[in-house]
């Protein structure tokens, strides 16, 4: 019986194909004794060797891996078709407690610095394709659509204008639309070209002209007695300083080379747009001190610190002009490269322009004269230099929000009587 039985298993090991099952049942013989045929567990040991061989091992399931379309394996069913990132956050990669830059455009998560302020990627790619297209939005509202994560599509007039307000510089921008376009400023220093001199001060004539025609420093007309409070006092006074300053500015504008090129339509528009940054960057410059408490220069008379800031509610204003005075300490900012920025300011308007060929022509010549200016200035390090007073310009987005804002609360509250001029360049506020 026993030889009949071993036969039967080496036919059906052989038969199977499968000698895990000859082993197994090998295994599982007992030892040799006479046992009743009934008794003789004939089947049982090859099912018992069938289970112990087959028993499921753990789950194995897949999902296509973004990168190459391959299949994955050992994942759970919520991460197939996953993204690169998902698959890392399930997988245990957290970085929740990592520090987070926001997009100063939307609020999303920003990817770095991009044009000179922090963006995410869709604002920044949003900005150069403006700018390298030369595209020209209209808002179907009043021009104050909220911009954020979820409406950042919304309306894009509104976005391009607060990706320009928050300090964006269309400077930073490449126009040849080569891909990896970002400006690249190396702070060793540039040899010249052979047989190229350095730029000197006298060639450039656009910061000729700037130099010759730059106004100069207002003195305070005499107090108006009639008034007897101190800070309605300093409030007309400095009315009567800005609005003279404006008149300073615009007859100063048409003598920059290019601006008259421009239609008289489009000149009003860049002044309109930016008299508030342009003297706030002269008030800057003249209050450079390099040390000490801060006291902003408004006349050769007349000069306030914080707490007088404070005292006649300009205390934003103060602050802001303060942001602008530390940017230009810190880039060292000589006369004739202020002189410049100024005239740069004018010129990188956001305003609804009729000529834009006009307008490049124009801010390219006054960018030009700026980078010789600088090279001729500071040939050990111009490119850095030039990197430092271009930030000045976000700097000067603040200050211009935060003087509209202080002279539109005097006017509306009759706080000081204010001039024709002045009162119609704040209304005509395009930003």
């Amino acid at each position: 019986m026993r030889a009949n039985h071993n036969v039967e298993v080496q036919m059906m090991s052989a038969v199977s194909g499968e000698p895990i099952l000859r082993r197994v049942k090998q295994e599982a013989e007992p030892p040799p004794h006479f046992s009743p045929p009934e008794q003789q567990p004939r089947q049982m040991p090859l099912m018992q060797a069938c289970d112990l061989d087959l028993e499921p091992k753990e789950e194995f399931k897949y999902c296509v891996s973004p990168g190459t379309g391959s299949l994955v394996g050992n994942t759970s069913p919520d991460q197939q078709h996953c993204s690169s990132t998902t698959a890392a956050a399930a997988s245990g990669a957290r970085d929740d407690d990592a520090p987070r830059r926001v997009c100063l455009v939307c609020g999303d998560v920003a990817s770095g610095f991009h044009y000179g302020v922090a963006s995410c990627e869709a604002c920044k790619a949003f900005f150069k394709r403006t700018i390298q297209g030369n595209i020209e939005y209209t808002c179907p509202a009043a021009n104050e659509c909220e911009i954020n994560k979820r409406r950042r599509k919304a309306c894009q007039a509104c976005r391009f204008r607060k990706c320009l307000r928050t300090g964006m510089l269309r400077e930073g921008v490449r126009l040849d639309r080569v891909r990896g376009g970002r400006q690249k400023y190396r702070r060793t220093a540039d040899p010249p070209a052979p047989n190229q001199p350095r730029p000197q001060l006298d060639d450039i004539k656009v910061l000729e002209a700037l130099i010759s025609y730059e106004p100069e420093m207002l003195s305070c007309a005499a107090s108006p007695t009639v008034v007897a409070d101190p800070a309605a006092r300093t409030l007309a006074l400095l009315a009567v300083l800005y609005d003279r300053e404006l008149v300073g500015v615009i007859g100063w504008a048409k003598q920059i080379p290019g601006f008259t090129e421009l239609t008289l339509n489009d000149q009003m528009r860049l002044l309109q747009s930016t008299w508030a940054e342009m003297l706030s960057l002269m008030l800057a410059y003249r209050s450079m001190s390099g040390g000490g408490a801060l006291r902003l220069r408004f006349a050769t008379d007349l000069t306030l610190d914080e707490q007088q800031a404070r005292d006649i509610g300009a205390l934003d204003l103060f602050q802001q002009i303060a942001g602008v005075v530390r940017r230009l300490e810190r880039a060292s900012a000589q006369r004739e490269e202020c002189y410049l920025l100024k005239a740069l300011a004018l010129a990188n308007s956001e305003a609804r322009i009729d000529e834009h060929a006009a307008l490049r022509r124009f801010r390219d010549t006054i960018l030009a004269a700026l980078n010789d200016a600088v090279s001729a200035l500071r040939p050990c390090d111009a490119n850095g230099a030039l990197q430092q007073l271009l930030l000045v310009l976000p700097a000067l987005r603040l200050a211009d929000v935060a003087v509209r804002r202080f002279w539109t609360g005097v006017h509306r509250d009759r706080r000081a009587p204010m001039n024709k001029l002045f009162v119609e360049m704040l209304e005509a506020c395009l930003r």
